[in-house]
């Protein structure tokens, strides 16, 4: 005699499971034993944040936007920086931006120039 089962399939996105229950025990169509494919870590010892590329340079600009006095800007020699202009810009407006600061930036030929603003 065959033994009765229900049959319940459940999807979410991308991934089906099916787990049949034969006889009143689960039994799933994915293996459970299975070792894991990557070292596995407490979270509490996951690093948090990101040192990106320019964050030494950013870190330095804010620092000295900080002491800067009003109607004052700083001057940053082009030739100096690692990045080009665009990249250290852009990195800093997501550092003043995430920092809720207001800077203006301003550029020439040799030169990349940054000062405070009031905030509008």
């Amino acid at each position: 005699m065959l033994t009765p089962f229900l049959c319940d399939t459940i999807t979410l996105g991308y991934v089906t499971q099916l787990t049949l229950i034969v006889g009143g025990e689960a039994m799933s169509s994915r293996k459970r034993n299975r070792p894991p494919h990557f070292e596995t870590m407490a979270q509490v010892d996951v690093p948090q944040g990101r040192a990106g590329k320019h964050k030494q340079i950013v870190s330095a600009i804010v620092d000295n936007l900080d002491h800067l006095k009003e109607g004052s800007a700083l001057r940053i020699p082009l030739d100096g920086l690692v990045s080009s202009k665009e990249k250290v810009r852009s990195a800093l407006n997501r550092a003043t931006r995430k920092a809720g600061r207001a800077v203006a930036t301003a550029s020439d030929d040799s030169s990349l120039y940054i000062w405070n603003t009031k905030q509008a």
